[in-house]
């Protein structure tokens, strides 16, 4: 009877052994193959994604994001072949990412909003926009912010998902910026000689930009002088230059040529006693 039990038991646990330990192969064999696919799988991608120019804080988080999701779905592919049963497994990761992207709800928007400008690029580094009630150079892009320089050197830290949502003027964009200038004549003066002083004291500068050519045209009879507008084009870097330069040179253009500049006069009357 002894013998009897103990054959039953050395069947049973032979029959187990086999059992589970063809289940362990097979599921050791499997993650080893599908290792070899996910590494292949990442490669093709990251080829996929250098053809595409993706930036490369976007190309690196979207490689690992692939990454992480093909071994993570090959660990739970791995455990039901051991027989575990895998759907609450699947079940309890699935809460656990609905709890964790509700706590990191502003962290996700912005890092859509910054994968959406790495992709669609309405501006790129070094380029002068206003955008979030700030204007300034873009110093840095960043997965979850952006960072410009403004003017007066100060750095603003905006949020991608605030900035992709907003309004973005990029200056930038076309290669040039418009320089608006006002300059005041008496009325008293010639116009078209002023306007032909002006003219050629923009076209004497290097750095103001003669495609397209400034426009220089009267734009108001005001009170006491008679406006003319200024408008030449200049680079984003030489435009602060090119304004400081405008203001100066015409000054001193129109006072050689003898045309006046109107400023505010006070004139005292004494009472007579």
């Amino acid at each position: 009877m002894e013998e009897t039990l103990k054959n039953i038991d050395l069947q049973n646990i032979t029959s187990l052994v086999i059992e589970y330990g063809l289940k362990i192969a097979s599921a050791l064999a499997l993650l080893i193959v599908g290792g070899w696919v996910i590494k292949f799988i990442v490669k093709t991608v990251s080829k996929i994604l250098k053809k595409t120019n993706i930036d490369e804080s976007l190309s690196g988080f979207l490689l690992n994001l692939v990454n992480w999701s093909l071994k993570i779905l090959l660990f739970i592919t791995a455990l039901g072949q051991l027989g575990v049963k895998t759907t609450s497994f699947v079940a309890i990761i699935g809460a656990a990412g609905l709890a964790v992207g509700l706590a990191l709800q502003g962290s996700l928007s912005n890092f859509a909003g910054g994968a959406l400008i790495l992709l669609f690029k309405p501006f790129k580094v070094g380029d002068l926009i206003e955008a979030q009630g700030s204007v300034g150079v873009v110093k840095e892009i960043q997965i979850f912010v952006t960072k410009l320089l403004t003017p007066d050197n100060k750095e603003v830290i905006i949020p991608n998902g605030t900035l992709s949502n907003g309004n973005i003027t990029n200056y930038s964009s076309t290669g040039n910026l418009r320089v608006d200038l006002t300059v005041g004549i008496s009325y008293n003066d010639d116009i078209d000689k002023a306007i032909s002083v002006i003219t050629e004291t923009l076209k004497a500068d290097p750095k103001v930009l003669q495609t397209p050519a400034p426009t220089v045209a009267v734009g108001e009879l005001a009170d006491s002088s008679v406006n003319i507008l200024v408008r030449p084009h200049a680079t984003v870097e030489n435009y602060w230059d090119v304004y400081f330069n405008s203001l100066k040179n015409v000054k001193i253009a129109l006072d050689k040529a003898g045309i006046e500049i109107p400023f505010p006069q006070t004139v005292m009357h004494q009472a007579k006693s």
